[in-house]
């Protein structure tokens, strides 16, 4: 707050606090609340609103745990609602993401940071900003084209020899891990690569010079440092993939319901927004939990993630 003040005034100050609040009430808070509060009732009719029927209750929320199915869990069949059993779905799948997503975008991140000359860094990042320069639709689309069953990669996979007959990769969930690791990639390289530029390089060379090998170098002195940058690159993608629409919407099948399209349905296609507004809420204070187990879990604190 000092530094704002003396390097623009308290009238510029001002201004970027106003418009900060006014953004964060308009389009944040004021949304959320009236969706918090219409979660509670039910879906009616216009000439019953605000009737004897208009009342709060839970009953929104209570069909999240509706309509049992029987699920192999384990190789036991187990009963569960359906929209649990899709909800633990998507938690399992963007999980998945996200380790993916890590294990693509480390090695990116540590070339750009310690191996690749400052002269070629421009040109590189200039590389990975091109596909965010295309709509997301456009690039799911592509991602169709590309894993269709007469689509290239079929094509080159027979024609190499690699594959004896065509996969349909747009089956399950397959195509949608694919189509948010490519989307989200990114949101895990440039954390990393910032918390991993910060490491001095005379501390790498100090242990390879002790004789350390590289995975441990890696695992001792890389991998901590860069511990904000890689916490805060997962919760990221795990939120964004959790949170997708168009991708499994695009590149899903229906073997593969994510828990967004369960929300969609609700509010788009039933018309019932009071139900989705609950599914939206519930939806936003499962994963919030799941993520603070994960970091209680894994030790991480939210000042790492604020780094």
């Amino acid at each position: 707050m000092d530094d704002l003040l003396r390097r623009y005034g308290p009238t510029l100050t001002g201004a970027f606090m106003l418009l900060t609040a006014f953004w964060l009430l308009m389009l944040v808070i004021l949304p959320n609340i009236t969706l918090f509060e219409a979660s509670f009732r039910p879906y009616l009719p216009v000439v019953d609103v605000g009737g004897p029927k208009d009342f709060y209750s839970f009953n929104n929320y209570g069909k999240f745990f509706a309509n049992s199915t029987d699920t192999d869990i384990f190789g036991m069949n187990i009963p569960l609602p359906i929209h649990v059993k899709i909800f633990f779905g998507t938690i399992y799948y963007s999980t998945l993401v996200t380790v993916i997503t890590f294990v693509v975008a480390y090695p990116l991140a540590f070339y750009l940071a310690k191996v690749v000359s400052p002269k070629s860094l421009p040109t590189l990042f200039l590389l990975l900003f091109v596909p965010l320069w295309v709509s997301e639709v456009l690039r799911s689309f592509a991602w169709w084209i590309i894993l269709a069953l007469k689509g290239p990669l079929n094509a080159i996979l027979l024609g190499t020899g690699i594959l004896d007959q065509p996969v349909r990769w747009i089956m399950g969930y397959r195509a949608i891990i694919i189509g948010l690791v490519y989307t989200y990639v990114l949101f895990m390289v440039f954390p990393i690569y910032n918390a991993i530029q910060s490491l001095d390089t005379n501390q790498i060379e100090a242990a390879q010079d002790l004789g350390s090998p590289w995975w441990r170098t890696h695992l001792r002195v890389i991998l901590p440092h860069a511990k904000p940058g890689i916490a805060s690159g997962s919760v990221m993608v795990f939120m964004l993939s959790a949170g997708s629409l168009l991708v499994p919407a695009l590149l899903g099948s229906p073997t593969s319901l994510w828990f967004t399209q369960t929300i969609q349905q609700w509010m788009l296609e039933s018309q019932d927004w009071n139900t989705g507004a609950a599914y939206s809420f519930l939806f936003l204070i499962l994963c919030t939990c799941f993520v603070s187990l994960v970091m209680w879990v894994f030790k991480v604190q939210l000042t790492d993630i604020a780094k």
